[in-house]
């Protein structure tokens, strides 16, 4: 998310004034978290005055900081999809699609806009509506990583055993290591990358073999 300005208007007296939006406080709250601060720490006079706006004003937009944060997360989460889906689709075979993925994925946990953090942080430190915010951001990209999955399995001419659990294993474990990452410098991203393509390899070649021996059980019954 881009950061926006207040946009101006002229009242019926001609006097110019600010009109802050939803953006404008999103942007501020953006602003004032960091590696030691989530959102589940920020007061809504902070994010009030860090937008430029009485308290009260902020009700205009928002009903509470719970309804803010959610939509942070959610915004976060839309943003990162579509980077990473991005990323998915400049490349055809399963290890670049992986290895891109999670190239992107690291790359924008060090951007400026901090949007991969709200995740990371919120889904460990904030309230349950926090927690239940990034879970269904999380579900979506484990939908949208299955569809992958079974997309690439069929063509290889081969099925992928229980690709709904394989891309729920990747999500989850991509996440973790990303909460982790954002305590130790970039210097140790590629270290890191090579770590969790080794690991994503390992869930599918065992998905694949589980879905072997099981076909095999099958055609073994029938016979």
């Amino acid at each position: 998310m881009n950061e926006q300005l207040p946009a101006d208007s002229i009242d019926l007296h001609g006097v110019r004034k600010t009109v802050i939006t939803r953006e404008d406080l999103l942007a501020a709250a953006l602003r004032l978290i960091g590696p030691h601060r989530s959102l589940s720490t920020l007061s809504l006079r902070e994010v009030a005055r860090e937008a430029g706006i009485a308290p009260n004003s902020f009700y205009r937009q928002f009903r509470d900081m719970d309804e803010l944060a959610v939509a942070l997360i959610d915004v976060a989460g839309r943003s990162l999809r579509k980077i990473i889906g991005a990323a998915r689709h400049r490349v055809a075979t399963q290890r670049g699609i992986v290895r891109g993925s999670l190239e992107t994925f690291m790359a924008q946990l060090r951007a400026d806009d901090k949007l991969l953090h709200v995740l990371l942080r919120e889904g460990t430190v904030g309230s349950d509506a926090f927690k239940q915010a990034v879970d269904r951001e999380l579900m979506f990209f484990e939908e949208e990583l299955r569809t992958d999955l079974v997309r690439l399995a069929a063509a290889e001419g081969t099925v992928m055993h229980e690709p709904a659990l394989v891309s729920k294993a990747i999500t989850r474990l991509v996440f973790a290591i990303g909460a982790m990452a954002m305590d130790l410098p970039p210097e140790r991203d590629k270290e890191l990358v090579d770590q969790l393509c080794t690991m994503v390899a390992m869930i599918i070649t065992g998905a694949h073999a589980i879905e072997m021996k099981s076909a095999s059980a099958r055609n073994a019954t029938d016979a």
